[in-house]
Parts: C-alpha cells; sequence; structure tokens
C-alpha cells in the first residue's frame, strides 16, 4: 500500500503559489449568504436586534479570511468557522468570539470568552481591539489542523485543532475540519465589511510528485490541457482549486485533452454544495441491492451528491465520488450491468466505505492497468484488482458532473 500513497503523503505548502483572494461580500446585498436580521449599510453587513446567524451558501476548508469589523458598546457576536450549517454553531462547529470585552458588564468574563477566543475551548490574548466604534481588522487562518487569529496586526491566538479535537471528544465542532462561514449575531449591532477569504487546497509534496513519475495535468490557474468550453463558466479555477458551481443549466464534464493507456492518477476532492434529499438503494458486497421480505429493494434517504472520473473515454468505466451506501470509489455502470460475471460486479463495488464528512478534502488515487481497477481512497484499498472487460486500451480522462458543487485539487497522472 505505501507504494501508492508515497507521493502525496509529504506535506508542503504548495497551495501558496497560487494564493488570491476573493471577496465573500459584494458589498452591495447578501448574495452567498442565508439568515436574517442582517442588512446591507454604506458597504457593511451590520447585525440587527433580529440577527442571529448569517450562514455562507457555499463550504470551506483550508483558507485565510479577512475582514473589517465595528463594535458598539458591549456588543456581542461571533464568527463560526467549520459549521455544518444546523445546530449551535458554537457546539457544531467553532464559534471565535467577536466581543466588546473592554465592557463593563464583561469583567468577569471565563479566558475563553473574550474576543478571538474559541468559545470555551481555547482562551486569545486581550488587549487588541481598538476604541469601540473604530474599525477592526481581523485575519483568521484555518487549515485542517490549525487555526490563527490575528486582530490589527497582533497574534492572539494559534491553536492545534488536531489537540483541541483529542482534548474534547464530545465536542462535535472540534472534531470538524471543514464547514460554513458564519456571523453569529446575539442581538447587538455589529458591522462587517471587506470580507475576503483566500481558499488553497490541500498540501502536497510537489517535488516527491514529480520525483516519483508524476506530471500536473491541472496547473491551477486555468483549463490549460483540458477539452472545454469557454463560454461556459461553471468549471473555474481559483487558487490552485478546480471548482464546479453546481448550477444545473451548464453541467458539462471536463477531458484530458491528452489519451492514456496505463496509468495511475492521484487527486483531491471535496463537496462544497448540497443536495437534495433523496432515497437510493442499499448496496450489498456482491454489488445488488439490498432486498427486504417483501421482495422490494431497500433504500435510504441521503442528501445526494454525485460526480465522478471517467477512464479512457469511457462513460461505463466511470469510478464514482458520491454518498450512496456503498461509498466512493465504486463503478456504476460495470455494477449494473446484469451481462457482467459475479465476480465482476463484486470485484467494482467497494469493500469498505472511506469517505470523509461531506466538506472535507478527500485524497484518491486510482491505477489502471490493463483491464484492471485499483482504487485507494484516504489511505485505504476500496476496489483492488478490479477487472472491467472491454474498456477501451487507451483514452481521455473525465472530470464527470451531476449537478452539485464540487471541488478538485492536486491533479497528476503518471504514464505506467
Amino acid at each position: 500500500m505505501k507504494k501508492y500513497l508515497l507521493p502525496l503523503i509529504p506535506l508542503l505548502a504548495a497551495g501558496q503559489a497560487f494564493a488570491q483572494a476573493r471577496p465573500l461580500f459584494n458589498g452591495k446585498d447578501l448574495t452567498g449568504w442565508k439568515g436574517e436580521g442582517y442588512v446591507v449599510e454604506d458597504g457593511a453587513i451590520v447585525a440587527t436586534p433580529k440577527a442571529r446567524n448569517l450562514v455562507t451558501e457555499d463550504t470551506f476548508a483550508n483558507y485565510v479570511l479577512e475582514f473589517d469589523f465595528q463594535l458598539t458598546p458591549g456588543a456581542n457576536n461571533g464568527l463560526g468557522i467549520n459549521y455544518p450549517g444546523e445546530g449551535d454553531a458554537a457546539y457544531t462547529g467553532l464559534e471565535l468570539q467577536i466581543l466588546d470585552d473592554t465592557a463593563e458588564k464583561y469583567k468577569d468574563l471565563k479566558d475563553a470568552q473574550s474576543h478571538g477566543s474559541i468559545y470555551l475551548l481555547a482562551a486569545a490574548k486581550r488587549g487588541s481591539l481598538k476604541p469601540v466604534g473604530e474599525w477592526n481588522h481581523q485575519k483568521v487562518t484555518v487549515t485542517r489542523s490549525s487555526v490563527v487569529v490575528v486582530v490589527n496586526g497582533t497574534e492572539i491566538l494559534r491553536r492545534d485543532l488536531d489537540d483541541l479535537s483529542l482534548r474534547n471528544r464530545k465536542h462535535k465542532g472540534a472534531q470538524r475540519i471543514a464547514g460554513h462561514i458564519a456571523f453569529l449575531g446575539h442581538g447587538d449591532k455589529v458591522s462587517f465589511k471587506n470580507i475576503n477569504i483566500e481558499e488553497m487546497p490541500l498540501d502536497a509534496n510537489i517535488e516527491g510528485v514529480k520525483a516519483a513519475g508524476f506530471t500536473r495535468i491541472f496547473d491551477g490557474k486555468g483549463l490549460t490541457g483540458w477539452k472545454h468550453d469557454p463560454k461556459t463558466t461553471n468549471w473555474a479555477a481559483v487558487n490552485g482549486i478546480l471548482k464546479h458551481n453546481g448550477k444545473a443549466a451548464e453541467i458539462k464534464d471536463l477531458w484530458t485533452e491528452k489519451e492514456y493507456g496505463d496509468f495511475q492518477i492521484a487527486f483531491d476532492w471535496r463537496w462544497t454544495g448540497r443536495g437534495n434529499k433523496k432515497a437510493q438503494p442499499v448496496v450489498l458486497p456482491d454489488g445488488n441491492h439490498k432486498v427486504g421480505p417483501d421482495g422490494k429493494p431497500v433504500t435510504e434517504e441521503i442528501e445526494e451528491m454525485d460526480s465522478g472520473i471517467y477512464l479512457r473515454g469511457s462513460t461505463k468505466a466511470q469510478v464514482n465520488l458520491w454518498n450512496w451506501s456503498v461509498g466512493s470509489g465504486e463503478v456504476y455502470g460495470y455494477r449494473m450491468d446484469k451481462s457482467q460475471p459475479e465476480e465482476v460486479r463484486a470485484g467494482v463495488t467497494p469493500k469498505v466505505k472511506m469517505d470523509r464528512p461531506q466538506g472535507e478534502w478527500n485524497r484518491m488515487m486510482i491505477t489502471m492497468k490493463g483491464d484492471v481497477l485499483t482504487v485507494l481512497l484516504n489511505g485505504r484499498k476500496v476496489i483492488e484488482q478490479a477487472q472491467l472487460p472491454g474498456i477501451p486500451a487507451k483514452g481521455p480522462i473525465g472530470l464527470q458532473h451531476h449537478g452539485q458543487a464540487i471541488e478538485f485539487a492536486n491533479i497528476w497522472v503518471k504514464e505506467l
């Protein structure tokens, strides 16, 4: 197994080469956000007495968020990170306090309740806020394993999230590493403007990958090397991340210009939007659908997310990225082909579900040699030596799309 994973395991800040911030707030309206009790005044988002949670429509992982904020006397708000979009963000995600901690009514605050603190979990240094009424600037860096908060040029918090998770096993938010961003109102007037985010993909050891014989097929800047309609806007390159916006009217697959025979492809991917609730079949290890005592298919309701990787130009040979019960890595076209031998259908059915929670990055490696397929997902073989009878000997690689927002990064190929 190590020989497959070695090229991508060592970590290096690869995404920094593409770093470029983009606005999360257009200064005019709340496009891209959901919530009530917030208004836009003079180019700023303002929390009214009715303000509670204002949540981004998209989810984020590995980013730098910067914004300006203005407090009123005694005002209380919060910044939600890694928030699933449901429940109390201080517990289902993490809440960074936004608070006039100089107010007399907060004189008895706990250490982990001051401005910039991770609410009740990690204390920030006090004394960085400007006088109430002035604009402050805050920079928050969130990665898989850490959060750093800088206010007006002073670092007030640096916390290892892996350690935080271990120390707070019962805190659901401390176990998360991706999610929505939110402003968490408490009925006080607080204003926000100049809200920008700089997203980055998972780190990858570029030199190690190159030394192992891999070639980058997504340069992080554009769609060079991929067949695409230049008029469509559904696919876009942002800071080393290949994004699909999930808009159904613009669903198009991407195909490499180059064709491949035997190859390995390694890449990262994650869901960034939401799907529709659907009842889908429960898939058994042999590739068949589970049926009940009445002979009818057993289903489970899921928030369906669906994409995949086409191999050698074949839409039948699609390694699925999805959240059905069987997990990603499954080859639907072969599993559902009842004319295929039982061992073929069972072979393309994942042996274990290794998908990370929605919104988190997954790392996959696909090996195609002859008509034999192996798929690793997050360090485990989910498909091993599965046969794909009739697959073309050569063809392009495709990124398939079904209408949910998805991101790809660190896409590398090695010809065998």
